[in-house]
């Protein structure tokens, strides 16, 4: 059974791992390319885009693709708008690996906006350090507030945008750890820290660590992101695969890569 996963989370690497020397399946893992450096995966990888919703229906469509599961980011709302639109069109299944957001907890010091634009506002107009956990294509919306002093980590160096003129990188990838977040948030004297709903246990230790020093947190909201079958994890995307092959057509069932 030919299967498409749209990945670049944990939950893609995980579904890719349990697939991997499953001869009963012939999965490819499709990246957005947003990464330059993309940890290895044991499934066949494309990077790229589809070229829209045409692109993507064409492309599932020249491969004979029986499944589709969209384990992207909750932020890649574009790419689910397309899988969605594409999975319709041909008649396809498509599953949706729906991280949990954070929720508020006691303690928590959030201030809730839309966008990175609208954090940067948030941010107000007195200098302070900021800390700004995003992916490197937000950060150009700082450079509307260039009286602070930002520490950006990324995984990637930013490329040529605009940036504000007080900026220091650190260049590292999640999971983290309690105690160092905790002890990261002290030694770069960080008031306030701009971060994106993310979910999910690796990136959220510097989420406990500001509500145990009381640091407030800018959270940039989700967007509404399109969605087919909703799942919770990997290993619900493999039992729902296993059913999906077990009411299959013996040709598409046995079909080969």
């Amino acid at each position: 059974m030919r299967i498409l996963i749209l990945g670049g989370t944990t939950e893609a690497s995980e579904l890719a791992r349990l697939l991997d020397g499953d001869a009963r399946f012939a999965a490819t893992l499709s990246l957005a390319g947003r990464t330059a450096s993309p940890k290895p995966q044991p499934l066949p990888t494309r990077i790229g885009g589809f070229g829209g919703v045409a692109g993507l229906e064409a492309w599932l469509r020249d491969r004979a693709i029986a499944a589709v599961i969209d384990a992207t980011h909750p932020y890649a709302d574009q790419i689910s708008r397309h899988a969605v639109a594409a999975c319709r069109a041909l008649s396809l299944p498509l599953v949706s690996i729906r991280r949990a957001a954070w929720q508020r907890q006691d303690g928590d010091r959030w201030i809730e906006v839309d966008s990175a634009e609208a954090a940067a506002a948030a941010l107000g107009a007195t200098a302070a350090r900021i800390f700004l956990s995003l992916g490197r294509l937000e950060l150009a919306a700082f450079a509307a507030a260039p009286q602070h002093h930002y520490i950006a980590r990324t995984i990637d160096p930013p490329g040529d945008i605009v940036l504000p003129p007080d900026i220091r990188f650190v260049y590292d990838r999640g999971p983290f750890d309690d105690a160092k977040e905790h002890d990261f948030l002290i030694q770069q004297r960080v008031a306030f820290i701009v971060s994106k709903n993310s979910g999910g246990a690796a990136t959220y230790p510097k989420i406990a660590a500001a509500r145990r020093l009381g640091i407030p947190v800018v959270m940039i909201a989700r967007p509404d992101k399109p969605h087919g079958i909703a799942l919770d994890d990997a290993r619900q995307a493999l039992l729902w695969l296993e059913t999906q092959l077990a009411h299959a057509p013996p040709s598409t069932s046995r079909r080969k890569v």
